[in-house]
């Protein structure tokens, strides 16, 4: 269950990759933001990445030539391409979307329940 299903996570040495994926409910429409947050232990919740329907995107500086949003509309799917990954962007992924399901209601913010990724040697 969930209208945010994401995979990917695990673990990594310094220099290496992973893609981060989030499979987006067809419940929700109207999306006009997709997106990447983190959180490391002890560290507020950080924007890492997003993608309008536009295709608009925004970069933290972090992660800046090194991460790429995308997304696979035929699949309803979001990713993250993570490469040079560095010990410092160990956290919880958590996948974002704004959207909504009920033509009634403004849209609002859907969650994924968040994927780890460790980056050690």
């Amino acid at each position: 269950q969930g209208e945010l299903v994401e995979s990917g996570g695990g673990l990594v040495q310094p220099g290496g990759s992973l893609r981060l994926d989030c499979a987006v409910s067809g419940s929700i429409f109207h999306i006009n933001r997709m997106g990447w947050y983190r959180q490391a232990p002890g560290k507020e919740r950080e924007l890492v990445a997003t993608l309008t329907g536009a295709d608009i995107t925004t970069y933290a500086d972090s992660v800046k030539g090194r991460f790429t949003i995308s997304r696979d509309n035929a699949k309803n799917t979001v990713y993250l391409q993570m490469n040079s990954l560095k010990p410092e962007d160990t956290a919880v992924y958590i996948c974002n979307v704004v959207g909504r399901t009920v033509w009634w209601q403004p849209t609002r913010d859907y969650w994924g329940q968040g994927t780890q990724v460790t980056v050690s040697s």
